[in-house]
This record gives C-alpha cells, sequence and structure tokens, in this order.
C-alpha cells in the first residue's frame, strides 16, 4: 500500500475572470507541479472527496454522503463532459465497508457531478479517465449539515478500507477554502428559487449559462463596496491549514457551521472535503507529513486558494 494526497481549492471561475497574470502564472505553476506528482506516483486508484453545488443533487433527496458506483460530469464552467471511469465493484465494496462502520451512506449508479468533482481531476491527471476513480460526493452547501465530527469518522472509516487494497491510492479534496459565491439558500427562498433547488435537474443551456453568467459578475466586484458577500478571510483559511498540516483532528470536532458561515462565507464548508481526506490518509498510515504548497486570497475567482500534500510520515 502506497498513499499520497493532494487538497485543492477550486473555483469555476478559473480561466474566466482575469486576477492578473502573476496571479495566474502562480497558480498555473503550482498545478503543474502537483499533477507531476500525481504521474510520477501514477496510482492504481483515486478517491476523490468532493460537494456538489445543485447539479447531482438537490432538496427532493438531500443526503449527507454519496458514493458513486457511475457518475457523468454536466460539464460546467469549461470543464471537461464524459463518463468517470469508476469500478464499479470496488465502489459497491467502499458502500458495504461504510455501512458495516456505521456510516449511514447514500449510493448512487448514475451520478451527475460538476465542477466540484470534475475539476481537479482534470487539474491531477488531464482528463476524467486517465486512471480509476471512486468519487465521494459530502453535502457542503445545502443546510443542514452533518457535524464535523462525522466528516472525520467518514473519513477515518475511508481510509481503513483504502488500507486494506494494497494499492497506490492517491486521496483527494476538492474544495474550500473561504469563499461564498451567489448560491441560493432554500429558507425563504422565492418560488421559482426554490423549486430549482428542490428539483432542478437537467437545466436548459440558457439557464446553465445564466447561472453562469451571475457567478462571473459577482467575481468581478467580490471584495468590493459593491458586494454584500462575505469576504474571503486569509487569517481563518490559514489557521484551518495549519490545523490539517499538523493532524489536530480535535479540533475540527469542535468546529461549528454557523461560526464558520459567518467568518469566512456559507460555501467554507466544502472544507468538509479536506477534513475527510486528511482523516482518510491518517487512518490509513498513522502519521503523516504534511505541507502547504500554496495559499493566496483571490478575490476574482471568490476563493481563499490554497493547495495541500501529504504522505505517510
Amino acid at each position: 500500500m502506497d498513499i499520497k494526497l493532494k487538497c485543492l481549492s477550486h473555483t469555476p471561475l478559473r480561466g474566466l475572470n482575469d486576477p492578473g497574470a502573476d496571479i495566474v502564472a502562480e497558480v498555473d505553476a503550482v498545478i503543474a507541479r502537483s499533477r507531476a506528482e500525481v504521474e510520477a506516483f501514477d496510482p492504481e486508484l483515486i478517491v476523490v472527496f468532493a460537494p456538489d453545488h445543485y447539479n447531482g443533487l438537490f432538496y427532493d433527496l438531500m443526503p449527507q454522503f454519496v458514493v458513486a458506483t457511475a457518475a457523468e460530469s454536466v460539464a460546467d464552467y469549461q470543464t471537461l463532459s464524459g463518463p468517470l471511469s469508476i469500478p464499479s465493484q470496488l465502489a459497491n465494496d467502499l458502500v458495504r465497508f461504510l455501512l458495516d462502520n456505521d456510516l449511514d451512506v447514500a449510493i448512487s449508479h448514475r451520478l451527475q457531478v460538476d465542477h466540484g468533482c470534475t475539476q481537479v481531476l482534470e487539474e491531477m491527471t488531464g482528463s476524467l479517465t486517465r486512471y480509476p476513480v471512486i468519487p465521494v460526493i459530502i453535502n457542503s452547501v445545502a443546510p443542514p449539515f452533518c457535524s464535523y465530527r462525522r466528516i472525520r469518522q467518514l473519513g477515518d472509516a475511508v481510509g481503513r478500507f483504502i488500507a486494506g487494497l494494497g494499492k497506490r491510492v492517491l486521496i483527494l479534496g476538492s474544495g474550500g477554502l473561504s469563499h461564498e459565491p451567489p448560491v441560493p439558500v432554500l429558507a425563504d427562498a422565492p418560488q421559482e428559487i426554490a423549486n430549482f433547488l428542490i428539483a432542478g435537474r437537467n437545466p436548459t443551456t440558457e439557464a446553465r449559462a445564466a447561472r453562469q453568467a451571475r457567478t462571473v459578475a459577482a467575481g468581478k466586484v467580490f471584495g468590493t463596496t459593491d458586494c454584500s458577500l462575505t469576504p474571503l478571510n486569509a487569517e481563518w483559511d490559514q489557521a484551518f491549514i495549519e490545523t490539517l498540516v499538523h493532524g489536530r483532528f480535535d479540533e475540527i470536532d469542535d468546529f461549528k457551521v454557523d461560526a464558520i458561515s459567518k467568518a469566512a462565507g456559507r460555501s467554507t464548508h466544502e472544507i468538509r472535503t479536506w477534513v475527510a481526506a486528511f482523516s482518510a490518509l491518517a487512518a490509513a498510515c498513522g502519521t503523516y507529513q504534511a505541507r502547504k504548497d500554496y495559499y493566496r486570497p483571490i478575490n476574482q475567482w471568490i476563493a481563499g486558494y490554497g493547495v495541500l500534500s501529504a504522505e505517510p510520515r
């Protein structure tokens, strides 16, 4: 068994809004280095912890955790279209293992995944199908949320499953850090918006374009007095990064949803994917060594943008 971990912020606005040539070059460079490390590692399996942004999962049935045995990209925000290369029997084995370990996960044999899952796969592998991958989707944008303690427990169980495979496994976490894009909230939403959040699958091309345009427009004014969305919080981001790098999971167990939303933005809860990823690594290998490869708050991308790497010590 050999394991590596990469946790990356994703942003749908990369390539759409320009934060400046120097910042783009920095991010391109760190992604290129990370991808080279992944290619040298040549994983036999990728387990990706990722969120959904009301593209595959809606309030007509909103699970906290979903393991996909088959999935296809909705190709939003310039991401690739097509199916993911999921080893269905192994994904089913993971579901059985989680259920046997008291994790009540949902299973999907036909999941639609968005940029939250596919962007990091593309960035790390250049493809949706180069390596076998099992997506584990964690609810990160649709309240109510389970506790961060439960996220750690999920990651721990996935890590114990990985440890028994005898494979080279890459663990990916996709999401975070501080950010609050214009994602609607069901509570008090107008009926049209509520209908979308409850059952908005397979929108028209025009509807998807309008949704993208709203996010692009928000990124152009984010962090200014013209924007009412919660600003990026670099101090919070850096503290969270240090918590993961040093494996202080007892602190994560005590994270409060409302406090994080207020301090760093409602969509900051995508850090759940990073918590699960690091918990999986810790459970699979015991102690680990981690490093911060990059961090910068980037308003134009509505993202506290970071990249972390880790491996067994």
